[in-house]
């Protein structure tokens, strides 16, 4: 069965956010070219919403397209302290209460407001758009809230930060669903990165390196071609021909995260991707990742996803069986 995304536009919906999980999921096919998702795009009435742009969007559903909704995707629109304080009228309750238990619900930067003026967030660890992470912090205190990270996935409810995050998180999700070899492909496609480097965090505001400062970059992207071998942070400095000291400064302003936490996130990434598309034996997945033994692939996925390699494995084939 076709998994159905409803994405729900409200009146100050910005248009870019909004287009972003019919152009994902849109894009994706199964190995036979057969469509995945279906998207449908709803107001709370079936009206014309305005638009936070010079225009109006007119749609073909109203609310009653979330009663049959796997996924429900809210962009954002003109909310936060830039709107009102009203976050979740009535109208607007009444139609999240239709989604099935099963949906899954997302928020796109300050759409993160909704989900946590519903309750949905709370006790959760969430993210919204890093210049708002503050207030939105001060209204929702029961709220965890990591400004640092691209987009955070709870499970059934999902939040992403700002703009182009919003195409990060569709395409974990179509990777979650279907696997990696599905989500890269939509990537290429729509030609973006398939996953992106760091967090939120190197977009926030801060005094910038000087001009001539060196660069972290050809680094990273030498690590990469060797996570089948130890880097250690004195190795990865030695190449950047930095001190560990102004390697680790430099990185963190550059990617937003430290080298270490990088590194072994790279590293599970690739070890999800071997998982899924190849038979390799755990520890030679371990090995080739760099993890060593499969004892420490383990503690590191576990730590990450929360399943051991072979169930992660195991439950990526039975996603992506007809």
């Amino acid at each position: 069965m076709v998994h159905r995304v409803a994405v729900l536009a409200l009146e100050g919906v910005y248009p870019f956010e909004l287009t972003i999980p019919v152009r994902i999921f849109g894009t994706a096919e199964g190995p036979g070219g057969e469509p995945l998702y279906e998207v449908v795009t709803c107001t709370l009435t079936g009206a014309p919403v305005t638009t936070s742009a010079d225009f109006t969007i007119t749609v073909s559903h109203g609310a009653e397209a979330l009663r049959t909704a796997d996924t429900l995707v809210i962009p954002p629109f003109t909310c936060g302290v830039e709107g009102t304080r009203d976050w979740l009228p009535a109208e607007l309750a009444a139609a999240l209460a239709l989604l099935p238990p099963h949906a899954r619900i997302v928020s796109i930067c300050t759409a993160s407001y909704v989900l946590a003026a519903a309750g949905l967030l709370d006790g959760r660890r969430a993210t919204t758009h890093w210049n708002e992470a503050r207030n939105f912090q001060q209204a929702f205190p029961e709220v965890e809230v990591d400004e640092n990270v691209l987009f955070v996935d709870d499970g059934r409810v999902l939040t992403a930060a700002g703009v182009a995050a919003g195409i990060d998180l569709c395409l974990h999700l179509v990777r979650r669903d279907h696997g990696s070899e599905v989500a890269n492909r939509v990537a290429r496609l729509c030609v973006v990165p398939p996953w992106r480097e760091g967090g939120q965090a190197q977009y926030i505001e801060r005094p910038m390196p000087e001009p001539e400062a060196a660069t972290t970059a050809a680094t990273r992207a030498w690590a990469l071609r060797h996570l089948d071998e130890p880097l250690s942070l004195a190795r990865l400095a030695e190449h950047a021909r930095m001190s560990v000291r102004t390697f680790c400064r430099r990185f963190v302003e550059e990617v937003g995260t430290p080298p270490g936490q990088w590194l072994a996130q790279r590293r599970v990434d690739h070890a999800r991707r071997l998982l899924e598309t190849t038979a390799l034996p755990v520890d030679q997945v371990a090995a080739q990742a760099g993890f060593g033994t499969s004892a420490s692939l383990r503690q590191h996925l576990s730590a990450t996803l929360g399943v051991s390699p072979t169930a992660y494995r195991q439950s990526f084939r039975a996603a992506a069986t007809p």
